[in-house]
This record gives structure tokens, C-alpha cells and sequence, in this order.
């Protein structure tokens, strides 16, 4: 409830600039202290690469020792090549697809400045999850997985690390990241979710485009923020004895499914519709949360606290074998997004306009100047 309250005062109150402070305040704090616990956990090995992979492939687990380094112990036969490539093609594709991502770029004043912070985002992002090999494997043979397992879970693996190697003032730091991670990450979905509601639902469904009063526009994305942020409260509470991170892998698939192929056809193919966007959305999301239903991540759990009826048809075998559905669902949303444009009528003047966005995009050539608002 603490971080929802906090989550919707940041959006309410200090709308997206206040968004982009506690964005900016994680990542330098998200990046420092995955830098200092790297460092650690290769201190305890002596800065040796050969001892740490050394004891990589000697962690104890239920009392025997396993090899971590070969594969297979997490995504099994038949399927579990297949599950990792989906996931890879999740986290990959729906990095991109992302609205809390996306609605970065509004915050750059010109398309010079947005191609230098996508560039600055790859190398952080790209040496981040570099340094997760040292997070994961240095919990796993410094803290040891029956330990983990028996405090908290695969969720407590970094903090864990943390107490471990630093003590408890380097466990409550690690632990505050976690805490602005959540709050940041939250946040930006719950503006996202909001401005989009005020901009493309209620201006341009509910009064067809007619221009409304922006202060109008500005109370119905705070209203919205509000019934967001109670909404993920009261599904927090239903949900507290889940272990939901599963679910983080399953949204890169939806942005993945349904976004990026709307994005990728709009920036470079010229015939490519309105219809057609309509259709690969809805291709794209439709699909891939049918998949997600269908599949171990929700069929086949326990679910000691859903309804009876419900629990029954949780429990059933899945129907789809795949965690994560990427490797289906984002050609679907590609498939739906082509045959949607080659189903609708040929916009000549929109071919043009195109023409016209491609040459200011590459050149900056007439991109209007950031304006006061």
C-alpha cells in the first residue's frame, strides 16, 4: 500500500517530471550498487575468473553438488530450448515496446539528444545485465540456493548476496534500491497509463478529436492515475502470497507481441495502415495473453488462495508447453500487422507523408522545436 500511495503521489503530483527524477535517482543508484556487489562477489574470489567458474560448477543443491554451467537445469527437455529462446526474444524485441520505455523520448527536447540517450541506455543496459552473471552465480555459490530458498526465495537472491558479503548496511542498500526500482518502474507504467487514457480515449474517442481544454485533459489523467494505482493496490493485496515475477518476462512478451511490430512497420514500410496497426495490436496482445493463460506460467500452479472452481482449472496440464509465448506471438502480431495493411485501402497521401517522416527523421530536417506546456 506504501508503494502504491507513493507511486500515485509521484504521477498525480509531479506528473512526468517527477517521474523522471525518481527514474534517473534508480538507475544511478540501480547501476552503483550492481557495480560495488559485482566487485564484492569477485573479491571473494580473489579477482579470479577461473575460481569463480571453479565453484560455479560445484554449488550444492538439496545436498549434492550440481554443475551450474551446464545447461538445462532451469528450461528441461523437450521444450526447454524453445522456452529460452522465446524468452530471449521477449526481453530482446519487447525492450523496445515498452510504454514506460517509450514515453521516455518525450522527455528530450530534439532527435539528436534521443539518439544519444538510446545509445547511453544500450551500453548501461547491455553492462547491467552482464553484471547479472555475477549477481546470480555469486548468490548461488557464496549464499548457497538451499539458503535462499529456505529466506525468502529466488527474489532474495541479490539482497541475500548483499548481508552476506557487506552486512546489514549494504543489505538495507540493496534492499532500497529494490524498493526505487519498483517505485520508478511503477510509476512510469501508471503515466504511461494515464496519458494515454486522457490523450487517445477520452480526446480522441469519447470527443472525436475535437480540441478540449488541456487543464480538462490534465484532470482526467490524474482521475485515471488514481484508479490505476488502486487498482494495482487491491491486485498487490489479492496477490500477496504469489510469487508474480514470473510476470516481468510475460510482459516483455505483450510489448514484444503486440507494440513492436506496429513500431518496426511504421518507421519502414511506406504501404503500412491504420488498419493494419489496429490489426497487429490486436493480433499481437490477443494471442500472446491467450498463450500466457494456457501455459505453465498460469496452468499448472499452486494456487492455494484462488477459488475452488478457479483452482481446478489452474491446476489443469497446460496446453501451451512454453513459459513464455515470444517465439509464437510476435510473428502473430508481425502476420496480423501485414495481412491487416494488404486487407485496407492504398493511402497514397499517407505514402507521401511518410516520405516526408522518413527524410526528418534520418536529417532532423523541420522537426519542430520542444515547446512549453
Amino acid at each position: 500500500m506504501i508503494v502504491g500511495v507513493l507511486m500515485v503521489c509521484y504521477v498525480v503530483f509531479g506528473g512526468m517530471l517527477a517521474t523522471t527524477w525518481v527514474q534517473i535517482v534508480k538507475a544511478v543508484l540501480l547501476i552503483s550498487g550492481t557495480i560495488m556487489l559485482s566487485i564484492l562477489v569477485m573479491a571473494h574470489f580473489g579477482f579470479s575468473l577461473g575460481a569463480f567458474f571453479d565453484a560455479i560448477a560445484h554449488v550444492k543443491d538439496g545436498g549434492k553438488v550440481v554443475n551450474f554451467l551446464n545447461p538445462g537445469l532451469r528450461y528441461k527437455p523437450p521444450y526447454g530450448a524453445l522456452d529460452l529462446i522465446s524468452l530471449g526474444l521477449a526481453l530482446i524485441f519487447g525492450t523496445a515496446g515498452l510504454p514506460h520505455i517509450l514515453v521516455r523520448f518525450y522527455t528530450v527536447p530534439d532527435a539528436r539528444t534521443a539518439r544519444i540517450s538510446v545509445v547511453w541506455a544500450m551500453a548501461i543496459i547491455g553492462t547491467f545485465y552482464i553484471m547479472t552473471t555475477f549477481l546470480g552465480f555469486g548468490a548461488a555459490t557464496i549464499v548457497g540456493k538451499d539458503f535462499i530458498a529456505r529466506n525468502g526465495g529466488t527474489n532474495m537472491s541479490a539482497p541475500l548476496l548483499a548481508q552476506r558479503l557487506g552486512g546489514d548496511v549494504f543489505f538495507a542498500f540493496i534492499s532500497s534500491i529494490a524498493f526505487a526500482t519498483i517505485l520508478a518502474v511503477v510509476a512510469g507504467l501508471t503515466i504511461s497509463a494515464s496519458t494515454s487514457f486522457a490523450h487517445d480515449f477520452w480526446e480522441n474517442v469519447v470527443h472525436h478529436g475535437k480540441p478540449q481544454d488541456p487543464r480538462t485533459s490534465v484532470r482526467v489523467a490524474r482521475i485515471t492515475a488514481f484508479v490505476v494505482g488502486a487498482v494495482a493496490i487491491a491486485l498487490a493485496i489479492g496477490l500477496s502470497n504469489f510469487n508474480v515475477a514470473f510476470l516481468v518476462g510475460l510482459a516483455f512478451a505483450l510489448a514484444a507481441s503486440a507494440n513492436l511490430p506496429v513500431i518496426v512497420l511504421s518507421i519502414y514500410w511506406r504501404r503500412f495502415t491504420t488498419e493494419g496497426a489496429v490489426a497487429g495490436l490486436a493480433t499481437g496482445l490477443l494471442s500472446s495473453l491467450a498463450l500466457i493463460v494456457v501455459s505453465p506460467s498460469i496452468m499448472g500452479i499452486d494456487a492455494p488462495t484462488v477459488a475452488k472452481a478457479a483452482r481446478h482449472l489452474i491446476q489443469m496440464r497446460p496446453l501451451f508447453p512454453l513459459e513464455n509465448p515470444g517465439i509464437v506471438s510476435i510473428p502473430l502480431g508481425f502476420a496480423g500487422a501485414f495481412i491487416g495493411t494488404l486487407m485496407s485501402r492504398v493511402d497514397t497521401a499517407a505514402e507521401h507523408k511518410f516520405i516526408e517522416l522518413e527524410v526528418r527523421a534520418n536529417t532532423g530536417l523541420g522537426s519542430e522545436k520542444p515547446m512549453p506546456h
